[in-house]
């Protein structure tokens, strides 16, 4: 089995962050709005000198200015939808925030009513499993992130599966943001922590005292023995994204993936942003076999151990569950 044909599952992935460069060149012509290839990929993709993750957060102004109409939401998240599924992705969590798409007029559930369309659509036509992300961020009012989570409540199980704290890390602490949390308890809304990706060991410790089963990142944990310990006993999962992790400079040198999954602590692959980043799933669990010594195998175990994390019905992961078991079989 190679790595085009394996069965994979994407938990970490910002729409804004993913959009196709041939979708926005078609939106930017049916505009008028001419720009070359060589300049939109400097408005979508991070560059090679990247310096830290509040550089990379600034490559999403531009996509999120384009993401203000009921049509490209929906367009982009069917057609990232659309290239997952031919990357061999079986089930996708899209994650984006509601509260960045609506200065152009648009209402909260205009926004995410577009989002689900695109996933209830590919879902139809393709038959690729998945659910809605949606992210409170650091940078919003507490009025803002609650509206978020009430959002995620009145939409949850019919496209939306969750809630998720993102932004600059290290410029508003996750310590500030119990009452997202809280909240989301009270309601029954799952959720996932951005944590230990711009900020380190305390980061995460909050976000396990806040009783997260999902830690977006969370490779600081390798600084610590004994967060890599309270992560195993509670059982949490790292949403790991190799290349953002690098250019954001979160890690500097050997990406620490293969210790933490040795060490027996769960994790999953993700890209995080496929344009930003400017890779795909199928060209970074390529990088993880090329600059670690885990093997294929090792992959879908890690795709297998993460079924039980997912923002999903248990049909849903039994389905699942069959799928990678006979691809690990294959191999």
């Amino acid at each position: 089995m190679n790595i085009e044909n394996m069965p994979k599952i994407v938990l970490h992935l910002h729409l804004d962050g993913s959009l196709d460069i041939k979708l926005v060149e078609k939106w930017l012509k049916e505009d008028n709005v001419n720009m070359s290839l060589e300049d939109l990929k400097k408005q979508l993709q991070v560059s090679k000198d990247c310096r830290n993750l509040n550089e990379y957060l600034e490559k999403f102004s531009f996509p999120c200015s384009l993401l203000q109409t009921k049509e490209h939401l929906y367009e982009a998240t069917y057609n990232l939808l659309l290239n997952l599924h031919n990357m061999g992705v079986i089930y996708a969590e899209i994650r984006f925030a509601p509260s960045k798409h609506i200065v152009g007029g648009l209402t909260y559930d205009e926004v995410v009513k577009s989002v689900i369309k695109g996933l209830n659509t590919a879902k139809k036509d393709v038959g690729i499993f998945g659910g809605i992300i949606l992210c409170c961020m650091r940078d919003e009012s507490k009025e803002t992130n609650l509206k978020v989570v009430e959002l995620a409540k009145k939409y949850l199980n019919d496209g939306v599966c969750g809630i998720d704290l993102a932004g600059a890390e290290a410029l508003y602490p996750t310590a500030n943001f119990e009452y997202i949390f809280d909240k989301a308890r009270e309601l029954k809304i799952p959720y996932t922590i951005h944590a230990g990706e711009a900020d380190g060991i305390n980061s995460i410790n909050k976000a396990i005292e806040f009783k997260t089963k999902r830690i977006g990142h969370g490779v600081r944990a390798i600084d610590d023995i004994n967060t890599m310990n309270l992560i195993k006993e509670k059982n949490i999962l790292l949403e790991i994204c190799l290349t953002s992790n690098l250019q954001t400079e979160a890690i500097k040198g050997k990406h620490p993936l293969e210790d933490l999954y040795n060490y027996g602590v769960n994790i999953s692959i993700n890209t995080d942003n496929d344009t930003v980043s400017g890779i795909n799933i199928n060209e970074e669990y390529k990088k993880v076999l090329e600059t670690t010594n885990l093997s294929i195998q090792d992959l879908i175990k890690c795709n297998i151990n993460s079924i039980d994390y997912i923002f999903a019905n248990d049909e849903t992961k039994n389905k699942l569950k069959n799928i990678l078991a006979l691809s690990l079989d294959k191999c």
